[in-house]
């Protein structure tokens, strides 16, 4: 990994910058949409709607941003997403009615899956090298950790002070300057191809599929599917959990506190992941999240839940850039948006199903033990992760496809179920792609292309 600056590097931390004041800006909109629902309606099922129409969307349209992200040159994908983003909000600032702020910042939601795919896929063709990909995705994934963690902060202090309205129009501000951000990086956002390319990963399933077809992604993905089920039930828990132990209101932003300060910390510790330790943090990072809801589950005093949460959340970011990273090296350019699309499609379902299994099960069993159900998915999830820590004896590179077909046999032996869940695990990096079977072609797009 390179320590010094570069050209490349440059770009990555504007992205990131543009990443954190928008990611800032978006979590204090949605806090203010949240309270001013809330505020005006005092309806859990208006709540709720707000809730599956800002961040349950993913799930629903998610692939189709995707192949927006794969069929169009992905920085003007992601300039036109946050352009339309900045309208949706600018409206929202003179909008009051309940119902019409959550259709507004639904279609901000819609419009802003295809900046998020489009984005996560650039990402290996903007760096120097390889060995750049996790600390660029750690940089990125820190930006967005720590705008959800002080976004809402942000927002109940302007929410107090000034207003929601005004909460809407700052954010839509921060759009505009996320924009301007993504104006100065020049590069590759995606790679030239073949038509023969297209034909081999056409339509919007296409992400679904490859990942149903590669035998790591799938159990990647199936863990996660898993790990959120349980999880997501302990995120509802939260503030239950904070009354529980008496501190309210205070405890509850105290909550949210520590897991996003662990979250960016774990996210700048993956800057010193290489393809070979990515595997071995991907699954220590998910035992550590296991153990850490286990010890909120169990915990007899508040300091100790925040010790766990702050350990659970540094775990989270760890895993997050080694997910990532891994992700995008296994998988071809001309496909990668719609199988990040895909991914977050299927964990977002888990999360959906998680949400709607929350409430019964916090009402029959209270907080800590809701963690703990939360906390045996997550040590599942471990589990299935396990073979994965064959990748880490030989990740695979360009040209080498002795080694890639023996890591393959590695992790078959070493599948701790027993049974085939992936397909090849070799790597696919933009130099990778060169010794790929198509023949790479001119690609019908603008010649300025970028990521973000």
């Amino acid at each position: 990994m390179n320590l010094y600056p570069t050209a490349a590097r440059s770009k990555i931390r504007r992205l990131a910058t543009g990443r954190l004041i928008s990611v800032t800006g978006g979590a204090a909109a949605y806090t203010a949409l949240n309270f001013t629902v809330w505020s005006k309606t005092h309806s859990p099922g208006m709540q709720a709607l707000s809730l599956l129409l800002t961040f349950g969307v993913a799930g629903i349209v998610g692939p189709f941003g995707g192949a927006i992200g794969d069929r169009f040159d992905r920085r003007t994908v992601m300039i036109v997403s946050e352009a339309i983003s900045t309208l949706f909000f600018a409206a929202m600032a003179f909008a009051h009615a309940p119902m019409v702020l959550i259709l507004l910042a639904f279609g901000s939601a819609l419009a802003d899956i295809p900046f998020f795919t489009a984005s996560r896929a650039a990402i290996p063709n903007l760096v120097d090298s390889e060995g750049d990909v996790s600390w660029a995705n750690s940089l990125v994934t820190m930006g967005v950790h720590a705008g959800i963690a002080v976004g809402p902060l942000i927002g109940g202090v302007l929410i107090a002070s000034l207003g929601a309205s005004c909460v809407f129009g700052l954010n839509a501000l921060t759009f505009v300057v996320s924009i301007a951000l993504t104006l100065t990086v020049r590069g590759a956002y995606q790679q030239e191809r073949a038509e023969e390319s297209h034909d081999e990963h056409k339509g919007v399933a296409a992400g679904l599929a490859f990942l149903w077809r590669d035998r790591v992604m799938r159990r990647m993905t199936f863990a996660w599917f898993v790990f959120v089920l349980g999880m997501g039930m302990g995120m509802v828990a939260d503030a239950a959990l904070a009354e529980q132990f008496g501190v309210r209101s205070v405890g509850f932003a105290a909550l949210i506190a520590c897991w996003g300060t662990g979250s960016v910390l774990g996210s700048w510790l993956g800057r010193f992941l290489k393809p070979a330790t990515e595997p071995v943090w991907l699954v220590l990072g998910s035992f550590g999240i296991a153990l850490a809801a286990f010890g909120v589950g169990f915990a007899p005093a508040f300091p100790l839940v925040l010790v766990c949460l702050l350990a659970m959340g540094t775990s989270d970011g760890v895993t997050m850039v080694a997910e990532t990273s891994i992700m995008q090296r296994r998988t071809p350019d001309v496909v990668r948006s719609r199988v990040m699309a895909g991914f977050e499609a299927v964990v977002s379902f888990g999360l959906a199903a998680a949400y709607i299994m929350a409430g019964p099960v916090l009402r029959a069993v209270g907080p800590q033990p809701t963690y703990r159900i939360g906390a045996v998915s997550a040590f599942a999830a471990a589990l299935l992760l396990l073979p994965m820590l064959a990748l880490r004896r030989s990740p695979p590179g360009p040209g080498e496809g002795a080694e890639a077909a023996e890591s393959d046999e590695v992790l078959e032996r070493e599948d701790a179920l027993g049974e085939v869940v992936t397909g090849s695990p070799r790597y696919t990096s933009a130099e990778a792609l060169e010794s790929e079977p198509f023949e790479l072609e001119p690609f019908e797009s603008e010649p300025d292309r970028r990521t973000a």
